[in-house]
């Protein structure tokens, strides 16, 4: 098969013939039929992620067709139209059996733990448990952008963060999380307000529900901004970016008793993160960490969409090929493309 792989941390990947995967007895082969391109790929191929090891094949968003199956699989067949989180849980420890599948310990998370998708074949673990059937209406563009970005993003929104209608909401940061959360959140008739340093995800962000825009890079206090702009500050505040300003920001626009989720990575040690821990107890305000979602909550989102009240095709700016990806992956780190680029032409 034709994949994508790098052989050193920070070096340029190559595209390469490799062996096509086999299932293990518990998974599936997808023939990849769409792959996502995501910030996180770049934090893997510099080495930022502990579990990946080298030689690697990237790629974490994905949706395919089922090409082969495990002799344990039972809820999947050969030809199946399907899509997954980008952590699979293993579906048998207490993480798992509470349903948190996002927090297994034994996650397999394709391009990270193991190889991933930016390849014509990939071999997926935990099949049963992970595997979300495709709506015949959604394509494969659609279903690989959802994989990282737009459901980390609607559990942030709906379940870490509780959103209510009405509510005031600040997303900080406007790339593929933010700009989900933006459309998340006006969809459940909540008000949003966007920040960013850039005009044009500024501009799609209002073109997919923000009420209002601020530019984070234009105002000298973006807390203060949000407070006047809501009224009192947001009840629910995330940090789509991770970055300690950001951070900072979205805890200080919280009126009382207001909800901070943490989507963006931090770094581990927490440098340059300083957070007003006064006024974090004396305006009981939560904090709250948010880490992708599990298989079963898809229902909701894909009965959402097909109702026409979400549509992450907005946010695909961009498709391209496989070989094309290889540029776009080194040029992450500096990169200027607004939405979601997704790889189509494997």
């Amino acid at each position: 098969m034709k994949a994508m792989r790098f052989t050193e941390f920070g070096e340029r990947p190559t595209i390469v013939d490799l062996p096509d995967p086999s299932p293990n007895a518990g998974g599936i082969v997808l023939e990849v039929k769409a792959a996502g391109l995501c910030r996180s790929d770049w934090h893997g191929w510099m080495g930022h992620d502990p579990d990946v090891t080298l030689p690697h094949v990237p790629g974490h968003e994905l949706a395919g067709v089922v090409a082969a199956i495990g002799d344990n699989v039972r809820r999947w067949r050969v030809g199946d139209r399907v899509t997954l989180p980008f952590c699979l849980g293993c579906g048998a420890c207490p993480e798992c059996e509470s349903g948190n599948q996002q927090v297994c310990p034994n996650q397999f998370q394709p391009g990270f733990t193991h190889a991933g998708g930016f390849a014509e074949y990939v071999a997926l673990d935990y099949a049963d448990t992970n595997l979300v059937a495709l709506p015949d209406s959604l394509d494969y563009v659609s279903a690989a952008s959802l994989g990282c970005r737009f459901v980390t993003a609607f559990r942030a929104v709906v379940d870490q963060g509780r959103v209510s209608p009405d509510e005031w909401v600040a997303v900080h940061g406007c790339g593929g999380v933010g700009l989900s959360a933006v459309m998340v959140a006006h969809a459940l008739g909540a008000k949003v307000v966007a920040v960013d340093i850039s005009d044009e995800a500024l501009g799609l962000a209002a073109a997919v529900g923000a009420d209002s825009t601020i530019h984070g890079s234009r105002t000298a206090d973006v807390p203060a901004a949000i407070h006047e702009t809501t009224g009192g500050g947001a009840h629910l505040s995330l940090d789509a970016l991770g970055h300690p300003q950001t951070c900072a920001n979205s805890v200080a626009c919280l009126r009382r008793r207001g909800r901070h989720v943490q989507v963006g990575l931090l770094p581990d040690r927490g440098e340059g993160l300083a957070l007003p821990f006064g006024r974090i107890i004396s305006h009981e305000l939560e904090f709250i960490g948010s880490h992708g979602m599990p298989a079963h909550r898809y229902p909701e989102l894909l009965a959402m969409i097909e109702a026409n009240k979400l549509n992450p095709a907005r946010l695909v700016t961009k498709t391209i090929t496989l070989d094309a990806a290889v540029d776009a992956l080194v040029a992450l780190e500096h990169s200027s493309t607004v939405g979601v680029t997704v790889i189509d032409r494997l």
